[in-house]
């Protein structure tokens, strides 16, 4: 049976296509036409059709023999290639993987396994696969050979199955020795490192804690110190001494690390050594000067002690005597004010047992300056730098100078101003005495001359016109004596412009005399107008004489404390004395205030001499009324109830008639007439009976 793609190559490739030459040359759609005259030529050849089968039949025996031998070489050489390939990468790979040359650090060592391990990932898994595929296609080309009655393939010289496995026996061998030489030199690297590493930690951490440390042990600062501080630099000492020892087995460590990096070779031995050599030697000296410094300690405590005594001593003297000091300046300093000799002279005595006490206490000033000299000699001696202060206290030698001498400068100014004040003491006692001496008369006399101004107004002695010119004589004696007023008040302006406020020499103040003197001056002027109104009422009432001594002997009687007015009660027991009926009962009451209305108008609770004298003049004599008045103008207007300004010029002087007629209003009644005057309006406003 034919196979048509086998004949259809034969078509295609065969030596005998067809018309168209070896090859097929023409076009698809050629030969699809020169396809369709074959079959109907076949058709119609029976025995063409027989021959052009068997050779076919012949041209595919042919193309698969080629077929098969044209495989088989190409096989073979790819083989011969990638054999040849695979054996030159061995042959390459395996120098690199005998080199054992050493790294220093494990850095690179790790690189190298690294790198190692890059091999096994990426480059050798390829070349496995090559390996594989190798010996595939050698069995599989011997196969082929060997069913198509071919001779067995013998590759070319080195080139066998046997060499290539040979030299891959041989790489796995060196790979496991580089993989094994590799982690063990890792691990002698991670060893050292770990050596290494903990070495420069421990001198790490020692060199940090010794930091310093040299500088702290080689610094002088206990000779600044107190002693307060000195202790504690003892016991903080002492805890270094105690530091320093629990750190002597880490320097022993350090040491015995840098040996055994030593002895196993480690890269950097030269820089290990010289930094355990510089510990050591740093121990060495810190030993050394831990014990300079307990040393140093101990003998400057012993000096602190006996200087701290001298600052104890020091403070529990210069504080009382800083404190006597400043109370003394601010004694000295004091604002005194005094009043009189003898505060200034107890001021001046005190000052002066003051004084008395300056000696001792200069002593004791230059015996507290000697402690505190002493305690400088030690610190000096010994090279102790003080802190320049005594902690018991903050009073310094130099406060102590500038205190005293600010004392013995406020002495002789203190004596001054004493001397000062007792002058002006003596001074201020000569005014009061001078003040006193003029008051002392000045006052006296104007008191009498009060009293008998009183018994003249009371008594009566005489006629009015007897008392009036009595009492103008005094007035004139109270004027003439006005000089020595004055002399007293240049001598009180003295008195104050000297600020003195008080005179035990005297009660009077130049305040009562005034007060006294404007009194006497107004009793006298007051006494001589009531006299002269008196004189008045009497000449316009016709009040004899002897009514006017029993008007002012009932007023007197009653005026009890001699005031010279009488309050409502004894107005009233006056009243009665004198036949009023005004008891106590509601028709005497309302008499009494109408009384009192008229003797009080202003409701001072008082009633005047005077006002009493005009009361019972009204009540004892004939005196004119509004009522008489108006019944005199009503007989000028013809018994009309108005009057007119003509009837008041016909009837009245020119002036008092224009003075009726400026005051007097219109008149309103029902009988008016044109220019009508009410002259009853008019008359009751004369008297005070109406709001005209």
């Amino acid at each position: 049976m034919v196979d048509y793609h086998a004949a259809n190559q034969s078509y295609q490739y065969g030596p005998s296509s067809g018309g168209n030459g070896a090859g097929g040359g023409g076009s698809m759609g050629d030969y699809m036409a020169q396809e369709d005259d074959w079959d109907r030529d076949l058709l119609l050849d029976p025995a063409w059709e027989k021959q052009q089968r068997k050779a076919e039949t012949a041209a595919n025996r042919i193309c698969k023999v080629l077929a098969v031998n044209q495989e088989n070489e190409h096989l073979m050489e790819d083989y011969e290639r990638l054999a040849s390939d695979l054996l030159e990468w061995i042959r390459r790979t395996i120098p690199w993987l005998e080199d054992r040359v050493p790294q220093k650090t494990i850095q690179e060592m790790q690189q190298k396994l690294e790198d190692f391990r890059d091999y096994r990932r990426v480059h050798k898994p390829p070349k496995v696969q090559e390996k594989c595929q190798l010996e595939i296609n050698f069995n599989t080309l011997q196969t082929k050979l060997r069913l198509s009655n071919r001779p067995a393939f013998m590759p070319s010289e080195g080139r066998m199955v046997s060499d290539i496995n040979n030299g891959w026996q041989h790489l796995e061998q060196a790979e496991k020795g580089y993989e094994e030489w590799l982690l063990n030199e890792i691990r002698r690297l991670e060893r050292l490192d770990h050596l290494a590493e903990k070495f420069r930690q421990k001198a790490s951490i020692h060199e940090a804690w010794t930091d310093g440390k040299e500088a702290m042990l080689k610094h002088r600062d206990y000779e600044t110190a107190t002693l307060s501080d000195i202790k504690a630099l003892i016991r903080k000492h002492e805890a270094f001494e105690s530091d320093l020892a629990a750190h002597q087995d880490r320097v022993e460590q350090i040491a015995a690390i840098a040996q055994e990096l030593n002895e196993l070779d480690y890269y950097d031995s030269h820089n290990v050594n010289t930094r355990c050599q510089k510990i050591c030697d740093q121990w060495d000296a810190l030993g050394s000067l831990t014990h300079s410094r307990r040393e140093a300690l101990e003998k400057t405590e012993k000096q602190l002690e006996t200087i701290d005594q001298l600052h104890l001593e020091y403070a529990k003297r210069a504080a009382p005597f800083n404190n006597w000091m400043e109370s003394a300046m601010e004694d000295l300093q004091d604002m005194f004010i005094v009043h009189t000799i003898e505060e200034i002279e107890g001021l001046i005595s005190a000052h002066d047992q003051f004084k008395s006490t300056l000696p001792d206490a200069d002593r004791e000033r230059e015996a507290i300056l000697a402690i505190h000299k002493e305690a400088q000699r030690i610190a000096e001696s010994n090279h102790i730098k003080l802190s320049g202060s005594n902690p018991y206290t903050t009073v310094t030698p130099q406060i102590i100078n500038s205190k005293w001498e600010k004392v013995q400068q406020l002495v002789p100014k203190r004596d001054h101003a004493l001397l000062e004040e007792q002058s002006k003491q003596q001074s201020n006692e000569h005014l009061r005495r001078q003040f006193a001496s003029q008051a002392n008369v000045v006052g006296p006399w104007i008191q009498t001359k009060m009293e008998e101004i009183g018994r003249i107004s009371i008594e009566m002695n005489g006629t009015l016109e007897d008392q009036l010119s009595h009492l103008k004589r005094y007035e004139r004696s109270i004027v003439e004596y006005k000089p020595n007023l004055d002399l007293l008040e240049q001598q009180h302006q003295l008195i104050q412009e000297a600020l003195i406020f008080d005179n035990k020499h005297t009660n009077y103040t130049m305040e009562h005399v005034r007060v006294g003197w404007e009194q006497l001056l107004t009793t006298i002027a007051r006494t001589i107008n009531e006299v002269e109104n008196q004189i008045l009422t009497r000449d316009a009432k016709g009040i004899s004489q002897e009514q006017m001594q029993e008007f002012r002997a009932s007023f007197n009687h009653f005026d009890k404390d001699h005031g010279g007015a009488l309050g409502p009660e004894e107005f009233k027991a006056c009243l009665i004395s004198l036949g009023y009926d005004v008891e106590n009962d509601r028709q005497g009451d309302a008499e009494f205030n109408r009384i009192m209305s008229v003797v009080d108008p202003n409701h001072s609770g008082l009633v005047t001499f005077q006002a009493f004298i005009d009361f019972m003049s009204r009540e004892t004599t004939d005196t004119d009324t509004a009522d008489q008045v108006i019944a005199s103008f009503k007989v000028l207007a013809g018994d009309k109830n108005f009057i007119t300004a003509e009837e008041l010029r016909r009837e009245l002087p020119p002036d008092q008639a224009e003075y009726c007629i400026a005051r007097m209003a219109p008149y309103q009644g029902p009988d008016a007439v044109p220019g009508a005057l009410d002259y009853k309006s008019f008359s009751t406003a004369l008297y005070g009976e109406s709001d005209l």
